[in-house]
């Protein structure tokens, strides 16, 4: 009995301990929570855009929120930005111009200055303060991208900025948030129809696509979106860990069928004039992430 007086009394004084501690709880799903314990905010500002969180957590270091759906923490954003850039642009295999839309904090912009060989690379970011308070509290995100001058950084809604534009891109690469608020423009037929107005070519596009097994509908949308304007249209995988639900889909589009079956040997050895050193992407990793699960094929059927 006293034994299990002390469990319970134990029990209890974790719970309290846990319970005075401060969480940060994601609503991207109405029917499933994930939580991030706060041990310290660093930075919090409501734009006319969006609300803004900044905060410290003691496995995934900081944590950035948009409108209470995290966007990416410094334990595992290294995934999904090399995911999202090498893949295209490796794949490709000469590409000169860049257009990146969204990924205001830095991290996409990171991985393709790391290409040598490409000579401009516009930004467009609808939020300044994305980037103003991502250049201030999360530099190791960027690690300096801001500053080089192969960047241009342009303010403005991509969607307008695509229909407008008439300069051409060889890689296209969406870094969104999901299809709701700001970012609901970047999910139309039209938006990709003027997307691919904008590309060259062979020009290659990309885009995030939500977790399948949770965002089944968003993943079919993209792809009936996606089609009328392209010849070669799908996905390709990440696994990373803070976006719940299984692993992540990239979208996948180019009029050049020949991209997406590039050789294992030209990926190393375009691989190879790349300075620094991957965390997650590899050859191999590249050549099997276009293999999708059956019940993600049955969908897209």
């Amino acid at each position: 009995m006293k034994a299990k007086t002390t469990i319970l009394s134990l029990s209890l004084a974790l719970s309290t301990i846990c319970n005075a501690s401060e969480w940060f709880t994601e609503t991207l799903y109405s029917d499933w929570r994930q939580s991030f314990e706060m041990e310290e905010i660093l930075y919090k500002e409501k734009t006319p855009l969006q609300d803004l969180v900044i905060f410290k957590n003691p496995t995934f270091g900081k944590v950035l929120a948009l409108d209470g759906i995290i966007q990416l923490t410094e334990k595992d954003e290294f995934v999904y930005h090399e995911m999202i850039s090498h893949v295209p642009i490796l794949a490709h295999g000469n590409v000169k111009n860049v257009l990146v839309i969204g990924g205001g904090d830095g991290g996409t912009i990171r991985e393709v200055l790391r290409h040598k060989t490409i000579e401009r690379v516009v930004l467009v970011e609808i939020d300044n303060s994305v980037v103003e308070f991502s250049k201030q509290h999360l530099p190791n995100l960027s690690k300096g991208a801001f500053d080089d001058p192969r960047l241009e950084v342009v303010i403005d809604d991509g969607a307008k900025f695509v229909k407008t534009s008439s300069e051409k891109f060889d890689v296209i690469i969406i870094d969104s948030c999901d299809p709701v608020g700001p970012a609901e423009g970047l999910f139309t037929e039209e938006f990709y129809g003027d997307c691919y107005s904008r590309l060259t070519e062979d020009g290659i596009f990309v885009n995030q696509a939500g977790v399948p097994f949770m965002q089944t509908e968003e993943l079919v949308t993209i792809y009936r979106n996606l089609s009328p304007s392209f010849k070669d249209t799908g996905f390709y995988l990440g696994v990373i860990p803070t976006y719940v639900g299984g692993f992540m889909t990239f979208g996948w589009a180019t009029n050049n069928k020949e991209h997406r079956n590039v050789s294992l040997e030209t990926i190393e050895q375009r691989l190879s004039a790349i300075d620094g050193e991957f965390k997650y992407y590899t050859p191999s990793i590249h050549k099997a992430s276009f293999a999708l699960p059956r019940f993600i094929e049955k969908q897209l059927n």
